[in-house]
């Protein structure tokens, strides 16, 4: 029966009891989800909303949580930290050329573009500021760099992650590269480790200038301060005396090197390394101890007071690839 009459009814609308019932159970069952998903929403208070020059930005910028890194940027210092490295190191600067432009060809390819149309474009500005002008060998500029040693770039992180968990490295280790190259697998432990606790022995100018000019600023590790010095020899001579180091590490180096001047360095480093806790890792072979034969080897390794642990077969993560390393240690304090 009808309940009630409205303005409605005289166009012939009638409105009933389970209709009014209906209604209200779908109302009701409406409110209740509605008030449950405004008490479980996450949804940003103002307060949380970053706010650049009085007024909220349109898209919320995640804030870091304490203790993520925060990005660094370059700056004047950065850039004269650079200059004085290179001019300590005694590179010697190359004349910047034309780059025509990134595009989809081969490395050969562009290389040649930089050579054939002299000069690159920059800006004229004050020398301070005018970091264009600051040259660069065109091999680093189309990467040339990242196919000199014969398996893949990304194979650095990989060697990075097995010599620090293996040394059981901590942000404040320090750690000691024979050779480093242009920084392939160094990028890895410098973005790791404290400033200045990554040093370098390389011989190779251009591998350095690919370090300095190319590697450390395009992965924001200017900051870190790695100390990378030029030099041969196992000459060690220009490292701080007192750095006591947790790993000291030679990929692939040793095989260059006649026997004696590998143990020329050995000797060196020996003292260098922590006691006991400490860790030198070589790759590949140790045929520099092989060809004394085995008793002897290990009697002239106890004279500097060092240990030979073991080998390790260290399968890549990252593609189909695996490398042999030799673990040694200080036994004496």
């Amino acid at each position: 029966m009808a309940l009630f009459a409205s303005p409605a009814m005289s166009k012939g609308i009638v409105v009933t009891v389970p209709v009014l019932v209906l209604s209200a159970s779908v109302a009701a069952v409406f409110l209740f989800f509605l008030l449950s998903f405004l008490s479980s929403c996450s949804c940003p208070s103002a307060s949380n909303t970053p706010v650049y020059g009085g007024s909220s930005v349109g898209s919320v910028i995640s804030v870091p949580e304490k203790g993520n890194s925060i990005p660094s940027w370059t700056t004047k210092d950065d850039v004269e930290w650079v200059k004085d490295q290179i001019r300590v190191n005694g590179l010697h600067m190359h004349d910047n050329v034309l780059r025509k432009g990134i595009n989809p060809r081969t490395r050969a390819q562009q290389l040649e573009d930089l050579r054939q149309f002299k000069g690159i474009s920059h800006y004229e500005g004050p020398e301070p500021d005018n970091h264009t002008a600051l040259p660069c060998p065109g091999e680093l500029l189309v990467e040339e760099h990242h196919s000199n040693y014969g398996e893949p770039w990304a194979g650095g992180r990989d060697v990075f992650e097995f010599l620090a968990r293996s040394a059981q490295l901590r942000p404040e280790s320090r750690v000691l590269e024979i050779g480093c190259g242009t920084l392939r697998v160094g990028l890895h432990f410098i973005q790791y480790l404290n400033r200045e606790h990554f040093h370098c022995l390389e011989r190779d100018e251009l591998s350095l200038m690919a370090a300095f000019r190319y590697e450390l600023p395009s992965h924001g590790l200017l900051s870190k301060r790695p100390l990378i010095v030029k030099g041969d020899d196992m000459d060690f001579s220009k490292f701080d005396s007192g750095v006591m180091y947790d790993l000291i590490y030679s990929s692939a180096v040793f095989l260059h090197m006649p026997d004696k001047l590998v143990w020329l360095g050995l000797e060196r480093l020996a003292s260098k390394l922590k006691p006991y806790d400490g860790r030198i890792f070589v790759s590949h072979n140790i045929k520099f101890c092989s060809r004394l034969g085995g008793e002897e080897c290990t009697k002239r390794l106890m004279s500097l007071g060092l240990e030979y642990l073991g080998k390790h077969t260290h399968d890549s993560l990252l593609f189909n690839h695996y490398e042999i390393w030799f673990e040694f240690r200080r036994t004496k304090a």
